[in-house]
């Protein structure tokens, strides 16, 4: 498990550090908000822990950019009186929040809870970028649009997504979502990739579904 801790108290940073190793975590700890920033959307971390009073970008700037490409999980950290802080935060998509001063066991505790609770939703929640596919419920979305897709669509999506960064030959994609009693040809592949870039790619200026010439289709991180 990955951590970034975000923080520019050099005393509470490396302390938070040292209590997250000897738990067994992977910590960076970056001290500035346009650092925190660019590592934040360049890495992939399972949990950030982001002070809100930072230098360049404070927290809260960070977190509202960050959203807009990334759901890594946030504990935001503020001063005990600056209630709007927690309150922009929440609202901006913050997972939790510690006021400080704060006791690293109950630091320690949310920190699980929220690994836990991401843990649990990824297995049913697919994402690449803006796109995200709700597995339980049948529900796409791109930012903040509902994405209606038939359910051969939303099947073949799901495989492809699955199976992220493995090229899938039609014959596969065929089997996966059609059925291996199917029999027809394997262009109906073809055409339905065709009906998920006029809903996805079109609309939003995106390449999500690649093509690997003579092989089949990809959907790379």
């Amino acid at each position: 498990m990955k951590i970034l801790i975000v923080e520019d108290e050099t005393s509470i940073s490396r302390f938070v550090q040292l209590e997250l190793e000897h738990e067994g975590y992977e910590t960076k700890c970056v001290a500035d908000g346009r650092e925190a920033l660019d590592e934040a959307v360049n890495n992939d971390y399972d949990l950030i822990v982001l002070d809100v009073m930072l230098p360049s970008l404070n927290g809260i700037e960070v977190l509202r950019r960050l959203r807009q490409v990334k759901q890594t999980p946030v504990i935001i950290l503020t001063a005990r009186d600056q209630i709007m802080d927690k309150v922009a935060g929440l609202d901006l998509g913050a997972n939790d929040y510690m006021t400080k001063p704060f006791a690293i066991e109950e630091l320690l505790a949310r920190i699980r809870a929220n690994v836990k609770k991401e843990m649990r939703s990824s297995q049913c929640v697919l994402t690449c970028g803006k796109l995200k596919v709700d597995v339980e419920s049948h529900i796409v979305t791109f930012g903040s649009d509902v994405i209606d897709l038939t359910k051969k669509e939303f099947d073949l999506l799901v495989h492809l997504l699955t199976n992220r960064n493995v090229v899938i030959s039609r014959e596969q994609a065929l089997d996966a979502v059609w059925g291996f009693d199917f029999y027809g040809n394997t262009n109906v592949v073809d055409v339905y990739i065709r009906y998920l870039r006029s809903k996805l790619d079109d609309v939003y200026g995106v390449q999500i579904i690649q093509t690997v010439r003579g092989s089949g289709y990809v959907i790379r991180d």
